[in-house]
């Protein structure tokens, strides 16, 4: 349903009823400018003219738009038409020339849709607003007595006056109702107040589950039974709509469980003690989008395993291991990226559950600002509360690595670390035991070997064109302290400028995922991402890995034993991830000759 420009946007009450008094005040300027053509001459009304404003298929529907129109509009008429659709209307006028001046007006001052159009009297049948009046009743000479109804019952009430009862809702109401069947599972479309085949569909579902009769309409007590178990419901859970305006973002929060901390943009914080809620919001674009996905993978408040989706416009992240469950979902439009994340113990999930539902059912943007980034440090600033560790603070630009060997070898690309005179695996320092330019790796060992978590297995030679991969690297390896996965396909068997040892990808690579393993479907190894060359842009979405039959020769060749993977089924997403984040590693340098 689209509301009229500037009319049905039904903004809060006192906002509403200040909008509605400046209508009144415009049109009532309107209608002085063209009283002059209304003054009654004498003429006939036997076919008026009116000025149809919207068409509504069914009663009820009709008559909330119509309460809603005649806040502004004091000639509101509503008429059956013979089609069988409810129309609203303006008027009656006495000629077509005056009806055609005042849509004219109306319509240039944006006050009523731009296809209104003039309607006669003939097209009309019974009129439905004003609700007519009804005649006065004969005098009885002698009263019947009531029906006799047993205390503490109510009289039952006929389909005919539940469906009277309903026309006379309001837009809110209705919408309250529709809310209240999403948030108890029977409902999942628009919260628009329409009640169209969906929102009937839903009340006959949630009456049959009462065991009462499939009629699509509320009775009175129905209505307050619904709403009376959804308010014990959220008030069990403590849920209260928030709306934080610096954020820009109007939402239910569990306030039982969490409270307002601070603002780390793009972040305001709400926490508790087993359960916190990040508001996201932000200026920019596609690339930022996919910054922030990639960076939200890398919180300990996000658990490795579970659904990711990003697309052009939004993302969804899902995340649960034995320990904790969590939530994050984003949207861009118009240059502000708003959203939420939700972290809470595993072991809550039957309450949180609900919980989320009522966060997705009710999250809306408001406004036309963000946070603002002098509310609070910036992201990559004190991040020691969101992520897994204290991050190194390296003095040249971090990138990937996986483990090779089970004493925490490990190989990356040498473009980032051949001149580094103090490597970094993690934290720890290391050694570069050689580097291959023609190949474009680096082998390094740590000071203090270690048994890493996982060891990478080589797949040589390299699968057919085609197949699914999955790259894993610290895209933003300064702001973040786990690797982000990221699916793509293998395109070719060459590099992009032919090159017989490399391999083509189709996936979106940043420049700190160089020397992140590319992997096959199975957790195999099938080769290391290459960095771009310096003075060359790629298009987004192309990249380019050495294959790991000819790394497997180098590495032998320098007397180190890679692993041969074996064949081995597919695995799950959530899997794949997993065996990814066990053998990819953030490498940096401690110091570089550039620097000192």
């Amino acid at each position: 349903m689209t509301p009229p420009r500037g009319l049905l946007t039904c903004p809060p009450k006192g906002r509403r009823t200040k909008q509605m008094a400046g209508i009144r005040q415009a049109v009532g300027r309107i209608l002085a400018g063209v009283a002059v053509g209304m003054i009654w001459t004498g003429s006939v009304w036997a076919e008026p003219t009116w000025i149809q404003i919207e068409a509504k298929p069914d009663l009820p529907r009709a008559a909330d738009r119509a309460r809603e129109w005649a806040e502004g509009f004091s000639d509101l008429g509503g008429f059956r038409m013979r089609t069988g659709w409810y129309a609203l209307a303006l008027g009656p006028f006495a000629d077509a020339a005056e009806a055609q001046a005042r849509l004219d007006t109306l319509r240039a001052a944006g006050l009523i849709p731009e296809d209104s159009y003039l309607a006669d009297q003939a097209g009309y049948r019974e009129q439905f607003w004003p609700a007519p009046e009804e005649p006065p009743q004969p005098q009885e000479t002698a009263t019947p007595e009531a029906p006799v109804v047993p205390q503490g019952s109510v009289p039952a009430e006929t389909l005919a006056e539940s469906q009277a009862a309903e026309a006379r809702l309001g837009r809110s109401a209705r919408m309250e109702l529709q809310s209240a069947l999403q948030w108890l599972g029977f409902y999942d479309g628009a919260i628009d107040g329409a009640y169209g085949p969906g929102t009937r569909a839903a009340i006959a579902r949630w009456q049959n589950a009462q065991g009462a009769p499939a009629t699509g309409v509320f009775s009175s007590a129905q209505r307050d039974d619904l709403l009376a178990r959804v308010t014990t419901e959220r008030a069990a859970l403590g849920l209260q709509t928030i709306v934080d305006d610096k954020a820009g973002i109007r939402i239910d929060l569990p306030m039982t469980q969490v409270h307002f901390d601070r603002y780390d943009p793009p972040f305001a914080f709400y926490t508790g003690t087993d359960v916190t809620v990040l508001l996201i919001s932000r200026t920019g674009d596609r690339a930022a989008l996919a910054g922030l996905y990639d960076t939200l993978q890398s919180l300990s408040l996000m658990p490795v395993t579970g659904e990711r989706k990003l697309d052009r416009d939004g993302f969804t992240l899902e995340g649960a291991d034995d320990h904790r469950h969590a939530h994050a979902q984003a949207g861009l439009s118009g240059g502000l990226i708003k959203g939420f994340l939700i972290s809470y113990p595993a072991s809550a999930e039957a309450q949180m559950g609900r919980t989320l539902a009522a966060m997705k059912a009710s999250f809306r943007p408001v406004g036309s600002a963000a946070l603002d980034p002098a509310l609070g440090p910036a992201l990559s600033v004190g991040r020691a509360d969101l992520t897994r560790g204290t991050l190194p603070a390296p003095a040249h630009p971090a990138q990937s690595g996986f483990y090779i060997d089970a004493s925490g070898a490990v190989l990356t690309a040498a473009a980032g670390i051949a001149q580094c005179e103090t490597p970094l695996i993690e934290d720890l320092p290391a050694k570069i035991t050689f580097h291959d330019p023609d190949l474009g790796i680096a082998v390094l060992t740590p000071d203090h070997p270690h048994a890493p978590p996982g060891v990478a297995a080589l797949r040589t030679p390299l699968p057919a064109p085609g197949g699914r991969i999955a790259l894993a690297g610290f895209s933003y390896p300064e702001a973040m302290a786990a690797p982000v996965v990221t699916l793509g396909t293998l395109s070719a068997a060459s590099g992009i400028d032919g090159q017989p040892q490399n391999a083509r990808l189709s996936v979106r690579m940043l420049p700190g995922d160089a020397g992140g393993p590319v992997l096959d479907a199975a957790g195999a190894v099938l080769g290391m991402a290459l960095p771009a060359a310096p003075d060359r842009i790629l298009p987004e979405g192309l990249g380019e890995a050495v294959q790991a039959k000819p790394v497997a020769e180098a590495l032998r060749a320098r007397g180190l034993i890679p692993v041969d993977s074996a064949h081995a089924p597919e695995l799950a997403p959530a899997e794949l991830a997993r065996r990814a984040a066990a053998i990819t590693v953030r490498v940096g340098c401690a110091n570089s000759p550039q620097q000192e």
